[in-house]
């Protein structure tokens, strides 16, 4: 059975955010801490509608995150676990840490769109 830890897991430091994530049987599975506060909104332009297509379950390990769906606001705090389904917006506040697991297709192409926009966002 796999287990997955932050030690364990492969680090990527993005700079306003931090992930430690693995795949496992076409699920990731990623540990996310926010350095600064974060509107996910400009990042996600590209995908459909403009949102985050990819389902996420997770757990609220420390500061507050708002999932937007259908324009209504859901804050999620320590010890809240979620289920966020596809077509929903996200902020988080710096300090912000949380577990989440999502299909890994769907992550990876929510990701990549991520990385494409950021060089836009940072010159901005």
């Amino acid at each position: 059975m796999p287990r997955i830890s932050k030690q364990s897991s492969k680090h990527d430091d993005y700079g306003p955010v931090e992930s430690w994530h693995e795949e496992v049987d076409g699920n990731a599975i990623e540990f996310v801490h926010f350095k600064q506060d974060i509107d996910s909104t400009p990042m996600l332009k590209g995908l459909p509608d403009d949102q985050c297509h990819c389902p996420h379950w997770g757990y609220v390990l420390k500061g507050k995150v708002t999932f937007t769906v259908d324009g209504k606001e859901e804050v999620m705090e320590p010890g809240d676990a979620f289920y966020v389904p596809p077509g929903h917006l996200q902020r988080a506040d710096a300090g912000t840490e949380y577990l989440q697991f999502s299909p890994a297709k769907e992550m990876a192409e929510v990701e990549q769109q991520i990385m494409k926009n950021m060089p836009a966002m940072q010159a901005g």
